[in-house]
């Protein structure tokens, strides 16, 4: 219908429709001059649709209450003013509408049940929308130049957005509209305390808060007892285990007071580059901040290794949740990587242990590229600073040790190959694959990983070029390669299998390097992996590919002789021919399987849930609910440790006045890395030291002080720059210096006294 003019009166409404149950009450009445009070007229101001005024609430018998409740309708809440009295009910309103569930809230408001007007027409609480429409759409403005959005003038000249008083008083005696009681409550502002408190609430119940939690309280118990007397005990032996934390406490000291010597450590005195004899745990260095002396030295390793469990545990959780498991698919993969059997035989080994950087990084960088294995590649998932976090959190794994963070260095050097080919080849097809920020943040993280694995490699190559004994020979490696046999054998430190298995144990030239059970649990998880998953078939096989490879360098040369496996590695990749132990490829070998494992779960839980779902009473939903926790159980028991924790030899007191360059006797690889852990009160320079190898200079010096005291030996132990000698009498029995002490000194030039229960001889 066409648009009318505006009268004299400044009305310029579209003409009334006709309502389905007759004409309006004073249709008739209508004048020129003044337009009439009809239903629309009441119910809504002028320049809009009767529908507004269609969906308002009648009020108590006034303009103000029969004009409705703004926000009923989209149309209504867009017109203007509304009286005093409307205010309220206008703004409760309001914040229905912010939810954006308009009938809901209408319904709430109006009891639950229409207005005459609706039941009689039949139609929805709002049926327009003018802000929806072009502007051309909308209603003109007014011949008087006002908004074409407010009501017109009323013949009295008030605002027409105002509803005219009633006979009663002013808008501000117009009594409370009693529907307003049944809209939704305006929402409290909160104060800055009440925010921290539910950010606070938020963050403790985030998904990555509990497994944290989870992931602490579980390495805990599954490493007691460790924490049960931390400062006098370490796990397994007191030989490698007091070297590792003899290194954190170095790194510490030597950062907080002479950083540039970091790599010429009180040990092995006077040889250099002393600190790069073995994996430093150069990670680390911050705890090693904190505290000094033995105790604290051995707090702090104790503290690592069960952080180090935690860490692994996570680490794999999260790779597992990012490349699309489930959650107690992805503790399946955290549990069976932090807790597999073969691990126990490598308890003394922190830097074996502390693998959690890898699978973390893993899962950072897939985050950051918006990848995962069941979902494939999503590119508005990605994220430039997961990706850098990624690659600093390899950046710091590496800095722990090459022991097992070269294979990283090399999985991460193809994984980038692969990426920049993807780059090449879809950079015209698709603009910017990777992104550029994304492309930036791993330009930057790779340079990082790189520059900081070169200066680590430095001294390490530096100490291999002048000790050449340091290097591994193909012979060596054999003699730690193990056979198959290996891969279903349980070390000594298995709850479960550990007496089991003392036959299968018996056979293997180095039991402690080729018990590489990773759990018949997660074989038998993984095996149902590869025919009930969540990932696809091609990943399945990718994975299964994975473990064959890893298991197959594994077993070093005794995979046809490692020809195809091992033996190129060893000789053309830069840095492979230091590691002796192909062994502990495993760790690749149990990420792999773990995944398969998730895969498995997953899909199991997924079926639990619809089994459950449909059960008719539902009641046994919670029993098949907690069925689905039995093969992470299953996971954990294969996990549980006998794991000797021997009382640390206590420091003779001499240790902490004598002064160096100093010689402890007897000196031998193991016996020395106690000596080590006792020098953590004053870093005294020495020749003692233990490592994976021993250098020609420690091994002459040994020889030559087994005559000790003699004028060959005290001249010798003068040359090298040696003044003190200290000598445990209660260790001496069945070495080479059994006897020294009933030596006579006179005409040496050395006096030789005694303290609490240490002899010194002073050069």
């Amino acid at each position: 219908m066409g648009e009318q003019k505006p009268t004299p009166g400044g009305a310029d409404d579209k003409p009334q429709e006709t309502r389905a149950d007759g004409p309006p009450a004073d249709a008739g009445k209508t004048t020129p001059a003044a337009p009439a009070r009809t239903d629309a007229g009441k119910n809504d101001r002028a320049g809009k649709s009767r529908d507004a005024g269609k969906n308002g609430r009648a009020g108590k018998g006034n303009e103000a209450g029969r004009n409705g409740r703004a926000g009923r309708s989209r149309d209504a809440g867009k017109n203007g003013k509304v009286g005093a009295g409307d205010r309220a009910v206008a703004a409760a309103d309001a914040t229905g509408d912010a939810d954006g569930d308009e009938a809901d809230h209408a319904t709430a408001a109006n009891g639950r049940s229409k207005t005459n007007s609706d039941r009689d027409e039949g139609k929805p609480a709002s049926t327009t929308d003018d802000e929806s429409k072009p502007a051309g759409d909308r209603d003109k403005s007014k011949a008087d130049g006002t908004d074409g959005d407010r009501d017109e003038s009323t013949a009295d000249g008030t605002d027409g957005g105002r509803d005219k008083s009633t006979a009663e008083g002013t808008d501000d005696e117009q009594p409370a509209d009693p529907w307003t009681a049944f809209g939704p409550a305006p929402e409290p502002v909160l104060g800055r305390a009440r925010r921290a408190v539910r950010a606070v609430g938020r963050f403790l119940a985030h998904e990555w808060t509990l497994a944290a939690v989870a992931a602490l309280a579980v390495a805990a118990a599954m490493t007691w007892p460790t924490l049960r007397y931390p400062r006098y005990t370490l796990p397994q032996d007191y030989w490698d285990p007091s070297l590792q934390a003899w290194q954190m406490a170095w790194s510490g000291h030597i950062l907080r007071t002479d950083p540039a010597m970091l790599w010429h450590s009180n040990t092995f005195f006077p040889e250099n580059w002393s600190f790069a004899f073995s994996d430093t745990l150069l990670g680390y260095a911050p705890a090693g901040l904190i505290g000094v002396g033995p105790e604290h030295a051995v707090l702090r390793y104790n503290i690592m290794f069960v952080l180090a469990h935690a860490l692994a545990a996570f680490g794999a959780y999260a790779l597992a949740r990012q490349l699309g498991a489930g959650r107690i698919g992805g503790a399946v993969a955290g549990a069976s990587f932090a807790y597999a059997p073969w691990l126990l035989a490598q308890a003394g080994h922190l830097h074996i242990i502390s693998n959690g950087g890898i699978p973390l990084a893993l899962a950072m960088l897939a985050r950051g590229h918006g990848w995962s294995l069941r979902y494939g590649y999503r590119p508005r998932r990605r994220h430039a600073g997961w990706a850098l976090a990624g690659w600093l959190v390899a950046t710091w794994q590496l800095s722990l040790g090459f022991g097992i963070g070269l294979p990283f260095v090399y999985l991460l050097a193809g994984v980038g190959l692969v990426a920049v080919v993807v780059w090449f080849v879809r950079r015209r097809s698709v603009k910017r694959p990777f992104g550029r920020r994304l492309l930036l943040a791993d330009l930057a993280g790779g340079l990082v990983f790189a520059a900081v694995g070169v200066l680590l490699a430095i001294p390490f190559f530096t100490v291999a070029e002048a000790h050449p004994n340091a290097a591994r020979s193909l012979a060596e490696v054999q003699l730690y390669s193990p056979p198959a046999s290996g891969f279903f054998t349980a070390p000594a430190e298995s709850r479960v299998w550990g007496e089991l298995h003392e036959g299968a144990r018996a056979v293997l030239p180095w039991s402690p390097e080729m018990t590489l059970l990773p759990g018949f649990a997660l074989y038998a998880l993984a095996a149902g992996g590869l025919f009930f998953s969540v990932w696809r078939v091609r990943h399945r096989l990718f994975l299964l590919a994975g473990v064959l490879v890893t298991m197959a360098l594994a077993m070093g040369t005794r995979f046809f002789d490692g020809r195809f496996t091992y033996v190129p590695l060893f000789d053309y990749l830069p840095g492979w021919n230091g590691l002796r132990t192909p062994g502990r490829t495993m760790l690749w070998t149990t990420l792999l399987l773990g995944l398969l494992a998730a895969g498995a779960v997953t899909a199991f839980c997924a079926r639990v849930r619809e089994l459950a779902a449909e059960r008719v009473p539902p009641w046994p939903g919670p029993w098949l609910r907690l069925a689905t926790l039995l093969p992470l159980l299953l996971v954990l028991v294969e996990g549980l440790n006998v794991t000797p924790h021997p009382v640390v030899p206590q420091q003779p007191a001499v240790m902490r006045t004598v002064d160096g360059p100093m010689l402890v006797l007897p000196s031998s690889p193991n016996l020395d890395q106690p000596v080590m852990l006792w020098s953590t009160d004053r870093f005294q320079p020495m020749v003692n030291g233990g490592s994976g190898f021993t250098p020609d200079s420690q091994a002459r010096t040994r020889d030559a002080t087994v005559s000790f005291p003699d004028y060959a030996s005290i001249d010798y132990l003068r040359r090298i720059g040696v003044k003190t000698v200290v000598v445990l009498p209660e260790q001496l029995g069945g070495t080479p210096w059994e006897g020294m002490l009933d030596r006579p000194v006179d005409g040496l030039g050395v006096t030789r006294e005694q303290v609490d229960g240490s002899v010194v001889y002073r050069l």
